[in-house]
């Protein structure tokens, strides 16, 4: 059954399934964030409320920073969580990079300028720089805005390594000043270079709505009402090849939260004073359980 929450619900708490082995701990299963956007409050009360067992990994659909009013101390936050921390890059953590490297310029509305300022900024800029597009693990996909419907778990992962080494590289402020812009729009095999990374990027960190062919549009931001003349959610793309996993993602906050057997949208508008939401990402959706915490205290002028 597919279970689909809009923003502003609450969704139900399963409690958990105890083991019945005796003598074997069962794996530690995921426990992923939605966009933290420097909202260090509401996540430390999240994180607290959740109590996941000690070492649990903790996933994180990108934006870690950026909007709320402590980007520099969630982030160390989430570092001090050493190898649990399993975060992607959003659009805000590849904003900060562009304007640490002169790239962009800081926008209304940024709360980045504590971590540029930081005496070991460096080090923080690089932890960040080295972070993944997209993690796949027993089933799970995490990007976090969306994935091309031509494109399967393997696929997404391929292109996300191929745009990860680009950002390791030496000449990386090159490369990312080359993947801003819309065009080309859709996924073709045959793109290279600068065109086939800056495809991946925008799919990964940008997307909400596409075409039924996977033509990315990407002037609208808000609920599915306002979707552009013959768009359609990403996740909603006929075929889509990554339908046999599940997608977790972010980056939608007036989308709200999505709970689906294969689909797993966590972006619940925490900067915009909504909630900060947490899954735990069981292999049967049906032992999944939904942890969330108000926001009010991180309300901006302004979120995705």
């Amino acid at each position: 059954m597919h279970v689909y929450y809009h923003k502003f619900r609450t969704a139900p708490i399963h409690p958990m399934t105890p083991s019945t082995t005796s003598g074997i701990s069962p794996p530690l299963v995921p426990l992923a964030f939605g966009d933290l956007q420097g909202c260090r409050k509401p996540f430390q009360q999240l994180l607290a409320k959740a109590a996941p067992p000690d070492g649990t990994p903790l996933w994180f659909a990108g934006d870690l920073i950026n909007r709320g009013a402590e980007s520099l101390a969630t982030l160390r936050d989430v570092i001090a969580l050493g190898d649990r921390a399993v975060p992607v890059l959003g659009n805000h953590d590849l904003h900060l990079l562009s304007v640490s490297a002169g790239i962009r310029k800081s926008k209304k509305g940024d709360t980045i300028d504590d971590i540029l300022a930081a005496p070991d900024a460096a080090d923080l800029l690089d932890w960040i720089r080295h972070r993944p597009l997209a993690h796949f693990e027993n089933g799970m996909l995490m990007v976090h805005a969306g994935v091309l419907p031509q494109w399967d778990a393997s696929m997404t992962m391929e292109l996300a390594d191929e745009l990860q080494r680009a950002l390791r590289a030496p000449n990386w402020k090159e490369t990312l000043a080359g993947l801003y812009g819309n065009e080309p729009n859709r996924w073709k095999p045959d793109l290279k270079g600068i065109d086939r990374l800056r495809v991946t990027c925008s799919a990964l960190t940008r997307i909400r709505f596409c075409t039924a062919n996977g033509t990315m549009d990407f002037s609208s931001s808000g609920t599915l009402g306002s979707a552009p003349a013959g768009c359609i959610p990403w996740f909603e793309a006929p075929s889509r090849k990554t339908e046999d996993v599940t997608v977790v993602f972010g980056h939608w906050a007036a989308l709200g939260l999505i709970l689906r057997d294969n689909l797993i949208g966590l972006d619940s508008g925490c900067v915009w004073g909504e909630q900060l939401s947490a899954v735990r990402l069981a292999s049967n959706p049906a032992e999944r359980t939904l942890t969330q915490v108000d926001c009010e205290s991180c309300r901006v002028a302004g979120g995705n």
